[in-house]
């Protein structure tokens, strides 16, 4: 596989996981500390890859 195809799956995935992570709710309704924090950093790491290595911003 070329790079750009594993940097778009890299992206893809993480946005993946952050959207579940920060749109997640227990059956109360209520939204678990531990799904927003590892939400933020999979959201972080989404636009590191977007950011860096498909856009090559800096």
């Amino acid at each position: 596989m070329s790079p750009i195809v594993v940097t778009w799956i890299c992206v893809i995935a993480t946005g993946a996981v952050a959207f579940h992570g920060l749109t997640y709710r227990d059956a109360r309704g209520e939204r678990p500390i531990v799904h927003l924090l590892f939400g933020a950093i999979a959201l972080m790491f989404c636009l590191r890859f977007l950011l860096l290595d498909v856009f090559g911003l800096f």
